[in-house]
């Protein structure tokens, strides 16, 4: 670790270091490994995570603020530095994930103890990611997730939910047309559950999610919706919408280490480790309004 990198993760006690994990197809993939944060009283669990940039943009830096908030709640956190499209389409980039989730599920003990739980998690592409793996897992039973963390998810190809419109978000919305197009490569491709979760018939048996938008996101519609098809389908959630305004879902890739949300999120992530450690029942997760 270089003197900079020590500089800016004493006060949060939070250090990085990169790595390469060989999955079974492809190149070699890049991780980005953050340790340290909060002591918990079991084995710390383990995240995937996947950076957020409408599948076409980001990179392991963009997802510094996410990875490093999960990793103060008590995580170990090994972000990926997934392929990008247009020259990377779907299913490159879920591959090139499952694959770096599958060598991490398999050794998982080697990062964090004895049997931590393992997680996924992501923003906005990322968080799409990251729900396709939750779907990827529960079908080829391997790896057992413990959870699935999904920030401003983007879930829906079709862009036409009432928060995008109400955002009036012009040359915005735009970018995330245009990141869904070179992601898909067809049209038809929405169809699939693991390029689009949000139109899965089937959601039973998946990871127990948190959820998380906010008042001013403009994913916040197919964010609500996601969760409240995950319940309908019996698999438990929590779910938090923060006031606005948190500029959401841009400022998750800013990397402004003293957003106002940043301590809302932290403890919503070290609240949702801990219930799902305990195996909580559908019935014992809530949904919050937090206060950014």
């Amino acid at each position: 670790m270089t003197p900079d990198q020590q500089t800016k993760t004493a006060e949060n006690r939070v250090t990085w270091a990169d790595e390469t994990v060989q999955g079974s197809v492809g190149a070699p993939v890049k991780v980005r490994v953050y340790r340290g944060g909060a002591v918990l009283s079991h084995t710390a669990p383990v995240v995937v995570h996947l950076h957020s940039g409408a599948f076409v943009a980001g990179s392991l830096d963009s997802g510094r603020t996410v990875a490093q908030l999960l990793a103060e709640a008590g995580a170990v956190v090994a972000s990926v530095d997934y392929p990008l499209a247009p020259e990377h389409p779907f299913p490159q980039a879920l591959d090139a994930a499952f694959d770096v989730l599958t060598h991490i599920g398999r050794g998982r003990a080697a990062w964090a103890g004895k049997k931590p739980h393992l997680y996924v998690a992501g923003e906005e592409a990322g968080g799409n990611l990251a729900a396709a793996l939750a779907l990827m897992a529960r079908d080829q039973r391997s790896p057992t997730l413990a959870g699935q963390i999904l920030l401003s998810p983007m879930l829906d190809a079709c862009l036409a939910t009432c928060s995008v419109r109400e955002a009036k978000a012009g040359p915005a919305d735009c970018q995330w047309a245009d990141g869904w197009h070179k992601y898909l490569g067809s049209p038809a491709k929405a169809a699939h559950p693991y390029a689009s979760p949000i139109v899965s018939s089937r959601l039973a048996g998946v990871a127990p999610a948190l959820l998380v938008s906010a008042e001013d996101d403009l994913l916040r519609d197919e964010t609500l919706n996601y969760a409240r098809r995950l319940r309908e389908s019996g698999v438990p959630v929590r779910q938090h919408l923060l006031s606005a305004p948190t500029g959401w879902p841009c400022a998750l890739h800013d990397g402004a280490d003293d957003a106002p949300w940043a301590g809302a999120l932290r403890q919503s992530f070290s609240e949702f480790f801990a219930d799902t450690v305990t195996c909580p029942s559908p019935l014992s997760f809530q949904q919050h309004h937090v206060q950014a």
